[in-house]
């Protein structure tokens, strides 16, 4: 049996029907967020010499998918990345490599770790 108000006659629900109905139509039409992308597959190639990487700047996108080349021209030269736990090091004439997901926003310093010279804590890219 349907309310009735304080006059006798039932109530109207229109509005509740209204409310529900656009509730639904903002849980059907709301953007649902975007499939992360795979990421683009980079690869890099980074001369070291004493004391510097060539190139210096290396730019990904979070999601990318990275290989860097580690070629060493001079002496025995490492690369590690700050905020990845990734480590190489190439003897030269014998590159070496490292690959990972740039699954996190941000800058991050590449550096040396090996003992290179009296420069050594300035090799940074």
């Amino acid at each position: 049996m349907a309310e009735k108000n304080t006059q006798g006659k039932p109530k109207n629900r229109w509005w509740q029907w209204a409310i529900l109905g656009g509730l639904a139509l903002a849980i059907i039409f709301l953007p649902f967020p975007a499939k992360a992308s795979m990421g683009t597959e980079r690869t890099f190639r980074v001369d070291a010499r004493q004391f510097e990487y060539e190139p210096a700047i290396l730019a990904v996108n979070q999601g990318d998918r990275v290989t860097i080349e580690l070629v060493a021209g001079d002496v025995v030269h490492g690369l590690s990345i700050d905020g990845y736990d990734l480590e190489t090091t190439a003897d030269p004439g014998q590159p070496a490599s490292l690959s990972f997901v740039a699954d996190k926003a941000g800058t991050y310093r590449f550096h040396c770790t090996t003992t290179c010279g009296n420069l050594h804590p300035l090799m940074t890219g």
